[in-house]
């Protein structure tokens, strides 16, 4: 899997925060639109992401580089034992599928509940949850123009290849995507 990723490009700076004008409080009433926002925003500015979530991750991993290990260690862990019971129950599976945001909010749930045993709370909050929560925040604010749009579905055919498309796709987020993607290149065909 890992040999065929490639990683998306590094989205300009001004781009990512280009102003107050780009940004506006989501739909929550909506919340199908609120999720295809988000979503389309981490396939789009994944790399993005990934930088901010880094420089985060190793200044909390340079204060405290045995509790970042620790906390890192936990909720790959359960990341991954839940990715499989997901894929291996029918009963996770579908919860997954229908509620993907609760569902990762359970992991890390849970992933908090197995720091406390350890003493390793203030790492996975600052370490781990605070780079998701700025990503989350980011995400559910920015808005699309129309050519990052465009952009955004045209390199859709690729995404699986990617990174955050790897992870929508463990989260059962990918098939959909596809699906609008498809959905609206043979609009625009038929225009």
């Amino acid at each position: 899997m890992a040999a065929k990723m490639e990683l998306a490009p590094l989205r300009p700076w001004d781009d990512f925060f280009p102003g107050m004008d780009r940004f506006a409080k989501p739909e929550f009433g909506d919340l199908t639109k609120w999720n295809n926002r988000v979503i389309s925003n981490l396939l789009y500015y994944q790399t993005n992401y990934f930088a901010v979530a880094l420089v985060v991750f190793l200044i909390v991993g340079f204060v405290n580089p045995f509790g970042m290990f620790l906390g890192g260690a936990v909720v790959t862990l359960v990341f991954v034992g839940s990715v499989w019971a997901g894929e291996n129950q029918a009963m996770v599976k579908n919860f997954k599928r229908k509620n993907p945001t609760l569902f990762v909010i359970v992991v890390m749930v849970t992933s908090y509940f197995l720091l406390t045993l350890c003493g390793g709370v203030m790492v996975f909050i600052f370490g781990i949850t605070f780079p998701l929560l700025l990503i989350l925040i980011h995400a559910s604010l920015r808005l699309r123009n129309m050519k990052n749009r465009l952009e955004n579905k045209i390199e859709g055919v690729g995404l699986k290849k990617t990174p955050m498309g790897i992870i929508m796709d463990l989260l059962d987020q990918q098939e959909e995507k596809m699906n609008k993607i498809q959905d609206f290149i043979e609009s625009k065909l038929k225009e």
